[in-house]
C-alpha cells in the first residue's frame, strides 16, 4: 500500500532536516517502537512505522513545543503524506494545537511510542555496559516510577500505550525489545 511516502524516501527526508544524529536516532527508535505496536495490535507496520520515521522532522528548525510539529505538517502535507499518518504526527505535540486532543488508537501510540524512546535510551546511558543489549524490561518499567529519572520522557504520555491497547508492562517490554533490535543502527 502506498502512503505518499515510501520508507526510503522518508529516511531520506529525515537526514534532509534533522543534522543532529541523536534525533535521526530518536526517529529510526520511534519507527522501530511503532511497527512493534502495529504488529502487536493488527495494525499497519508500514503505515505506523512511518509515522514514528517522521513524526519530529521539525524538531532542529522549531525547537519550541508551541511550534513544533507545524513545519513538519507542511512539508508531509506538500509531500502527499497519508493525512491519517499526518494528522497522528501533528497530534503527538498537543502543545502546538490547543484543545484539540488525540482521540485514535494511532494518536495515542504514536504520542506514547516516541516518547518512551527517551526513557529506555536513558536506562541503556545509566546501564553499566551503556548499551541497550544489557537493559531488561523490568529495570525500563522500574525507571517509569522514578519521576526524577529521565524527567522528559512525560510518563503521562508513555502511559497512553493503554489507551492503545497494550498494558504498561508489556508496552515497556516490546518498546525495548524492538529498540535493542536496531541497537546497532542507532548506536546502541
Amino acid at each position: 500500500m502506498t502512503y505518499g511516502l515510501t520508507r526510503e524516501e522518508g529516511l531520506e527526508l529525515v537526514r534532509k532536516h534533522l543534522k543532529n544524529q541523536n534525533l535521526v536516532n530518536h526517529s529510526l527508535a520511534a519507527e522501530a517502537v511503532l511497527r512493534a505496536m502495529a504488529e502487536r495490535l493488527g495494525e499497519d507496520r508500514d503505515k505506523w512505522g512511518l509515522a514514528g520515521l517522521l513524526h519530529d522532522l521539525d524538531s532542529e528548525s522549531q525547537p519550541d513545543l508551541v511550534t513544533h510539529t507545524s513545519e513538519t505538517v507542511a512539508i508531509l502535507k506538500e509531500k502527499g503524506l497519508d493525512p491519517e499518518i499526518v494528522e497522528a504526527i501533528r497530534l503527538h505535540n498537543p502543545s502546538a494545537w490547543p484543545g484539540e486532543q488525540r482521540t485514535t488508537v494511532f494518536h495515542h501510540a504514536l504520542a506514547a511510542g516516541e516518547t518512551i524512546t527517551g526513557l529506555i535510551i536513558a536506562a541503556a546511558f545509566v546501564n553499566p555496559a551503556k548499551e541497550l543489549a544489557a537493559v531488561k524490561a523490568k529495570s525500563v518499567k522500574k525507571r517509569y516510577k522514578e519521576k526524577a529519572f529521565a524527567r522528559g520522557a512525560d510518563r503521562e504520555v508513555i502511559a497512553e500505550c493503554e489507551k492503545a491497547g497494550i498494558p504498561l508492562a508489556e508496552f515497556c517490554e516490546l518498546s525495548l525489545c524492538a529498540m535493542q533490535a536496531i541497537a546497532e543502527e542507532i548506536g546502541l
